[in-house]
């Protein structure tokens, strides 16, 4: 499908500049945004895409550089002026108050006085409209990540913009909510309006994207047509070089392995109303093998985390084990003394304290794992841990403005890479990942994959949740799924293809799902 546009340009954006101390962000950007059509912006992490649409936006002022708007130009002094000339954003990480609705986080930032019956109603009819359903009444607490997106996503439509900026707006979905999310884009696009898309998923931008132009360090270093492009070769214009693809060596001996992570019977009462409860969740990781888990999302992945990981007790200490021993009665630090590490869904204010340094951060999800190396008579042995720091920095080529900046000043991608490689640098037994390669550009993706696999090849149980089925196909030795707060058998990965899975996603009986491929 192709834009629906006579040339002109909505947006236009020339010699555009930020710069952070010693490190400028965007280096004389240049960039045009016709009407109707879908824009792509690619570039690896901290290559300059999040400083320069927070200056589309008004978040961020330019220290030099011109914006014209629908050929006139203009400053972007702050969201309110970017809203009023028909510019709207969906932020990677959302800004929603878990304790109020859907419609009250609509409200605060509509601000025109309209009553909440109305914003709720106006809120359920959009959303069923561009087919992303949404009940405006359900708490924000209790959702996905993937349901609070259709919030932020809704909250934008309701301020009908001109030109919607989507700052990897898939990396919380399911392929199937993608593919909705796909069809509303279209829909938007053949109303007229213009999206500027932010994405690593390279396949999605061919897929959907008119145009892209591709930032790397700062500088724009080309534009394209994606479609006629294959995602390696924009992977390359991107990275600078080839990808090195993820190579998953054969798993050896795993029948015989010990189990390192045993889940046991696991049930669980759901904590709130709109919350999943577990039901009777069986489940063993041996030494040396990737076990992953699909499923679509609010189908209790969440819930499934935060019992193993340790957030939430069990009241059978035997319905999670680590190394053979009970581990369900024990803290999060009790189930790393154990060997473990865990990287939650989001990053941001649960696997990172926002306003702490990354060192800070280190040491306070490894004080009691490295007490000796990090803490000495009671005292933080303080070059110790930015040393620890800088060598997870290192390794993981988290690109950085400050030597040891809060997580907060990270982009998304960038923190995700620090704290996966925060676990990784433990070397632990087991490992428990929620969504790895969250909004993480091809090249970092491929690094973390292949991390996992080499962990595991090196002895460890890893358990890997993700809503990204390539990504589990790409890592696993076997699939199960989540469905219903219910967990499948795992399906070994010669055996698992893409519609076996999506069947068991959808609910479907695992012999159904057998049947219906002995049909197909």
């Amino acid at each position: 499908m192709s834009a629906n546009h006579d040339g002109a340009n909505l947006l236009e954006v020339r010699g555009l500049t930020k710069i952070f101390g010693t490190l400028t962000a965007c280096n004389h950007v240049d960039l045009n945004i016709a009407k109707g059509e879908i824009h792509a912006l690619l570039g690896e992490n901290g290559a300059g895409k999040s400083t320069l649409v927070k200056m589309l936006f008004g978040s961020l002022e330019p220290n030099s550089g011109e914006i014209f708007w629908d050929g006139k130009p203009v400053k972007i002094t702050s969201p309110g002026v970017a809203k009023k000339l028909g510019i709207g954003m969906v932020f990677q990480h959302f800004s929603l108050f878990e304790a109020l609705t859907a419609a009250e986080n609509i409200a605060l930032s509509l601000n025109d006085g309209s009553p909440i019956g109305t914003i709720a109603a106006k809120a359920r009819a959009l959303s069923y409209s561009y087919g992303l359903p949404l009940d405006p009444e359900s708490l924000v607490g209790d959702l996905s990540v993937g349901e609070r997106q259709r919030i932020e996503i809704i909250r934008c439509l309701l301020q009908t913009p001109q030109l919607i900026i989507l700052d990897e707006p898939t990396s919380v979905l399911t392929p199937q909510e993608a593919d909705k999310l796909f069809e509303t884009l279209e829909r938007l696009r053949a109303e007229g309006k213009s999206i500027l898309y932010i994405s690593h998923r390279l396949e999605e931008v061919k897929r959907i994207c008119d145009r892209a132009t591709v930032l790397r360090h700062g500088k724009v270093v080309g534009h394209c047509n994606p479609r006629q492009e294959t995602a390696a070769s924009l992977a390359r214009m991107m990275v600078g070089n080839e990808v090195k693809a993820v190579v998953r060596a054969p798993a050896e001996g795993i029948e015989t392995a010990p189990a390192l992570l045993e889940i046991r019977g696991l049930t669980r009462k759901p904590a709130t109303p709109f919350a999943i409860p577990l039901k009777n969740i069986s489940l063993a990781v041996r030494a040396g093998e990737v076990i992953g888990i699909a499923g679509v999302a609010g189908n209790g992945q969440g819930e499934f985390f935060e019992s193993v990981s340790g957030e939430v007790l069990q009241q059978d200490a035997g319905s999670v084990r680590i190394r053979g021993k009970d581990a369900g009665a024990l803290s999060i630090t009790g189930r790393r003394l154990m060997g473990a590490a865990f990287v939650p869904e989001e990053r941001l204010g649960h696997g990172a304290a926002p306003r702490m340094k990354l060192s800070e951060n280190l040491l306070l999800s490894r004080h009691a794992t490295d007490g000796k190396a990090f803490v000495s008579g009671g005292m933080v042995k303080n070059a110790s841990v930015y040393s620890a720091a800088q060598r997870i920095i290192t390794a993981m080529d988290v690109r950085k403005s400050a030597p040891d900046p809060e997580a907060a000043a990270l982009s998304g991608g960038n923190l995700q890479k620090f704290i996966v490689g925060r676990e990784l640098d433990r070397r632990p037994s087991v490992m428990v990942v929620n969504q790895p390669t969250w909004g993480v550009d091809a090249g970092a993706a491929a690094h973390i994959r292949q991390a996992l696999i080499e962990l595991a090849r090196s002895g460890s149980a890893v358990l890997v949740i993700s809503q990204d089925l390539d990504e589990l196909f790409e890592l696993s030795d076997a699939i199960a799924v989540m469905h219903n707060g219910e967990l499948s058998q795992p399906l070994p990965i010669a055996e698992a293809t893409f519609e076996k899975i999506g069947l068991l996603m959808g609910g479907a009986e695992p012999g159904h799902a057998e049947h219906r491929m002995e049909v197909a």
